[in-house]
C-alpha cells in the first residue's frame, strides 16, 4: 500500500531490469592476516582513489589501517604502500578518506588514540610521507568531505558535531567553525553543504561566508523530511550539473532517491528504485558520474544506474562482492570510487576486501 500511495502521488517506483550487465572482475585483494571488528565482522572498510604521477592508485581502509595499490595495470596490481592507524585491531569499523592538493587525509570513528591523518602522496607509487599524525583537532570523525573549491574540510560525526576546517595550508588545518547538528555524512561544492543528518533528514547550508572562527553559515534548507522511505538519512551525492541529488537512507529494504535539488524552495523527488535483489537489499554510499549512479548495495554488490532519464532509472551493471544471501545486519560492499580516468571502478567489500571491475565488458 505505501508504494502504491507514492505511485498515485506521480513519484515513479523503479527496480531493475532483466538485461543487467555482469562487470569483469580485474583484480581482488584480501590479507587473511588482518583482524576483522567485533561489531561488524568487518576487517576493509572505505575505498578512495587517486592519480599520481600518471599512476592509477586504489586506496582501502583495514583494520589496521591504509592501504595502498597501484591498479594502472589492474590485473598485476600490487600494494605499493601502508599506513597504519593510530588506532587498530578488533574495535576498527569505519575509516574514511579525501584527498586534495596532493596529500590523503584520513580518520577513523573508533578508539580514543585514533587521530586525523595528513599523508603526502606526491612520491606514490614509489613512497609516501605521513606529514600529520595528531588527534590535537579531532580523535574520532565518522566521515570527512573536502570541498577543493573553497579548501574547507568538513569532519562528520566529531563529538556529536559537525567541524569545519580551513586547508589554506593543506598540512596544518585550522577549526574555523563547528556546526552543533549531529552531521553524518556530507557533500560540499562551492560551499553549499548536503547535510545527511540520520532522522533529522537531509539539511543544506551555505558556508560561503565562513571562514574564520565566528562567522555563520546560511541554512538554505531546514530538515527536509517529506520523501518516501524515509529512515536514516545516511548519505548523498549531487551531479555535475547540480539539479539531481541521489539520496540513500541507511534501513533495509528502503529505496535509493533521486531528487530535483534545482530550486532548493522546491525540491522534489523524482524516483525510488532499488537493487531489485531482496526485500532487504539496503544502499549504503554512492557516487554519481556523468549519467552514471555506482552505488556499493551492502549485500548486493556494487550496482550501476543509468540515470540519465531521472524519472526512470536503470540498473545496467553489477557485480556482487558478497556471495552469502543472508541479509541481516551491515556486510557486503562499502565504498565504491569510479573517477579514475581509466573507468575501471574501486569498490570495498567489508568482508572480502578490495576489488577493481570493468564496467564497459561484461555478461549479460
Amino acid at each position: 500500500m505505501k508504494k502504491l500511495l507514492f505511485i498515485l502521488s506521480s513519484i515513479l517506483l523503479c527496480t531493475t531490469t532483466n538485461g543487467q550487465q555482469t562487470g569483469t572482475l580485474l583484480y581482488n585483494w584480501q590479507d587473511n592476516t588482518l583482524v576483522a571488528s567485533t561489531a561488524h565482522n568487518n576487517t576493509y572498510n572505505e575505498c578512495w582513489g587517486v592519480v599520481v604521477n600518471d599512476r592509477e592508485i586504489a586506496i582501502i581502509g583495514s583494520t589496521a589501517g591504509t592501504h595502498f595499490f597501484d591498479v594502472t595495470d589492474p590485473t598485476n596490481s600490487s600494494e605499493v604502500a601502508f599506513v597504519a592507524g593510530a588506532y587498530t585491531g578488533t574495535g576498527v569499523v569505519h575509516r574514511d578518506y579525501h584527498d586534495f592538493e596532493g596529500y590523503l587525509y584520513a580518520v577513523c570513528d573508533e578508539g580514543s588514540t585514533s587521530t586525523l591523518q595528513i599523508i603526502d602522496i606526491s612520491n606514490l607509487p614509489d613512497s609516501i610521507n605521513t606529514v600529520y599524525d595528531s588527534n590535537a583537532l579531532l580523535t574520532k570523525s565518522h566521515n570527512i568531505y573536502i570541498d577543493t573549491t573553497s579548501a574547507k574540510m568538513y569532519s562528520c560525526g566529531t563529538n556529536g558535531t559537525m567541524q569545519v576546517y580551513s586547508l589554506n595550508s593543506p598540512q596544518n588545518p585550522i577549526l574555523i567553525y563547528s556546526y552543533n547538528t549531529y552531521v553524518h555524512d556530507a557533500y560540499i561544492i562551492d560551499d553549499i553543504a548536503y547535510l545527511n543528518c540520520g532522522g533529522n533528514g537531509l539539511i543544506i547550508e551555505d558556508f560561503t561566508m565562513v571562514d574564520t572562527i565566528g562567522d555563520q553559515p546560511t541554512q538554505l534548507v531546514a530538515s527536509y523530511t517529506s520523501y518516501p522511505d524515509f529512515g536514516y538519512n545516511h548519505s548523498g551525492w549531487l551531479n555535475e550539473n547540480k539539479t539531481i541529488y541521489a539520496m540513500f537512507d541507511e534501513n533495509h529494504g528502503y529505496d535509493v532517491k533521486l531528487l530535483d535539488v534545482s530550486d532548493l524552495n522546491n525540491i522534489s523527488v523524482l524516483s525510488i528504485f532499488n537493487s531489485g535483489v531482496d526485500p532487504q537489499s539496503m544502499a549504503h554510499n554512492g557516487i554519481i558520474k556523468g549519467d552514471l549512479l555506482f552505488i556499493s548495495y551492502y549485500h548486493d554488490g556494487l550496482r550501476v544506474f543509468d540515470i540519465s532519464d531521472p524519472y526512470n532509472p536503470i540498473q545496467n551493471w553489477q557485480y556482487d562482492t558478497y556471495s552469502s544471501t543472508n541479509y541481516a545486519g551491515y556486510k557486503g560492499a562499502w565504498g565504491v570510487y569510479p573517477n579514475l580516468p581509466s573507468g575501471n571502478i574501486i569498490v570495498s567489500d567489508m568482508q572480502t576486501g578490495l576489488y577493481i571491475i570493468d564496467v564497459t565488458s561484461g555478461t549479460t
